[in-house]
């Protein structure tokens, strides 16, 4: 995920309204897939994800943290071989 990606994801809440309603501010996050950055006097103190965003980012840091994973990626992009759109969707018997 790029950066513009993660910023396009972020809400802002304040301490007080995370206190008030953490159920709901979560459940809110779950449904809408973004997260909070929770603001005391406008400085930010820490964040809430909801559980299905904290899921993807342990898996993408598991990813990231094979030696396997990272190889194959450098030889993927050292590869002259691209691969139009329809020609993915085929091979992975998408419509």
């Amino acid at each position: 995920m790029t950066q513009e990606q993660i910023i396009k994801k972020e809400r802002f809440t304040s301490i007080q309204e995370a206190q008030a309603g953490l159920t709901n501010i979560l459940k809110k996050a779950q449904e809408g897939e973004f997260f909070y950055r929770v603001l005391r006097n406008n400085e930010p103190i820490g964040v809430l994800l909801p559980n299905n965003l904290w899921e993807d980012l342990i898996e993408d840091l598991e990813a990231l943290s094979s030696p396997n994973y990272l190889k194959s990626i450098k030889e993927a992009r050292k590869s002259k071989k691209f691969y139009t759109l329809e020609e993915v969707k085929k091979q992975l018997n998408l419509k």
